[in-house]
């Protein structure tokens, strides 16, 4: 992690406030959301490498990651009302507290070899809604630890970019060295680090809210203070297509078809290059901070196009690489510029249920875009498939451009600037 966090102190100097970007509570969030990554992008290493080792196959490895998706789709909603109505923190720490838990004991069953699919499966379900009780307070702990909320978001897309790439390497050598159990006992240690972290925050007082109704109430609240902001519902309606027609099948055609042209060691490659690209978005990110940062990040979203299309176009490794740095950078600046839009312009008291909305709707149509990439590819062939998510990819940065209350949303004042006036 020391390499990613000289990368984005590198260019602190654009941090506002007077305490700069990298305050006590903003590298303790760093560090746990850097750290936690790293373990993330170990797991599906090491789930494929356990349960191949035990005998089973692709549909084993897909239920088991499924059993995770499915309760964080089904259930983000849910957390975030549960983390407006109590303390997001705590939520937090709780849900890391839980998985160091559930991942330890799976690392018990890898290392005994008492390795069952249902069990796997159902330590993975209570994984996703523990993840889906984390993530929408990681919205409303932002700005309440960076003055400079844009150049916070940056950071972490960097340092989790970064993880992105050392974490499948990390989780590989570990497999070879120990079992993918091994890796499942770091995966433990990274959560009780991000634990850790979590508990030293000294965060301000969360904004007043009003007396909280039922729990029906708040689900209602939520959905009616997402559906007042055409900007983010708009989004969200042009992700859903983006993700079901390119994002979500361009996951296993990209990764059969390089893999059948080149090997698995060029697939390494280029995933590699994916997060290296990523990496370089969150550093521009940094430094680039637009007037409309949604218009900004849809133009740069047009670079995501060249993923499924240097694959579907049959270019050579080199052409690939090259592509997947810029779909990288692309798809990591329009995150930042969609996050800290979300970050500055909802308040605080509604902020982690309108995330979790965003979110919920962010990753619904992923599954459905990878269970049809299959039945498409057959039809179709797997590159026809990868060209037409090219096409829509294009479509869909420029949808978001078309729609004037997403072109035209202009940067909310940041702390720093409030302080300012």
């Amino acid at each position: 992690m020391t390499s990613a966090v000289r990368g984005v102190r590198g260019v602190r100097e654009s941090a506002g406030g007077p305490a700069g970007l990298w305050s006590r509570d903003f590298r303790l969030f760093f560090t746990a959301r850097a750290v936690a990554k790293l373990g993330d992008m170990m797991l599906p290493v090491a789930l494929a490498a356990g349960l191949v080792e035990h005998g089973g196959g692709a549909g084993a490895v897909g239920l088991a990651m499924a059993s995770f998706t499915a309760c964080f789709a089904g259930f983000v909603i849910f957390g975030g009302v549960i983390a407006d109505r109590l303390d997001p923190r705590a939520l937090m720490i709780g849900a890391d507290a839980v998985r160091v838990g559930t991942e330890a004991l799976t690392a018990v069953l890898f290392f005994t070899g008492h390795v069952v699919l249902w069990q796997i499966c159902a330590l993975g379900a209570v994984n996703g809604v523990c993840a889906a009780m984390f993530q929408p307070g990681v919205a409303s702990t932002v700005p309440r630890i960076a003055r400079d909320v844009q150049g916070a978001n940056a950071a972490i897309r960097t340092a989790e970019s970064c993880m992105a790439v050392l974490g499948p390497a990390a989780a590989g050598m570990l497999v070879g060295l120990t079992s993918a159990g091994g890796v499942f006992a770091v995966h433990a240690a990274t959560y009780a680090v991000s634990c850790g972290c979590l508990i030293l925050l000294r965060l301000p007082r969360r904004p007043a809210r009003r007396r909280a109704g039922t729990f029906r109430a708040d689900l209602v609240e939520g959905w009616r203070e997402f559906l007042a902001r055409p900007w983010m519902w708009g989004v969200i309606v042009i992700w859903m297509v983006f993700m079901a027609a390119a994002g979500g099948p361009a996951v296993p055609l990209v990764a059969t078809e390089i893999i059948d042209a080149y090997g698995e060691g060029a697939y390494g490659v280029v995933n590699s290059a994916l997060g290296a690209g990523m990496a370089v978005g969150g550093l521009l990110a940094m430094r680039i901070r637009p007037r409309r940062p949604l218009r900004a990040g849809a133009i740069a979203l047009f670079g995501f196009c060249l993923q499924p299309i240097t694959v579907g176009a049959g270019l050579g490794v080199a052409a690939i690489t090259a592509g997947f740095v810029v779909a990288g950078a692309a798809l990591a600046f329009w995150g930042v510029m969609w996050a800290t839009s979300i970050q500055t312009q909802v308040p605080g008291a509604v902020l982690n249920r309108i995330h979790a909305y965003e979110v919920a709707g962010s990753v619904v149509m992923m599954p459905v875009g990878q269970a049809l990439a299959g039945p498409a590819a057959g039809l179709f062939g797997p590159r026809e498939v990868l060209l037409a998510g090219g096409a829509v990819s294009i479509a869909a940065s420029a949808a978001l451009l078309a729609v004037p209350p997403i072109r035209g949303l202009t940067r909310a004042a940041e702390r720093e600037d409030q302080s300012a006036a």
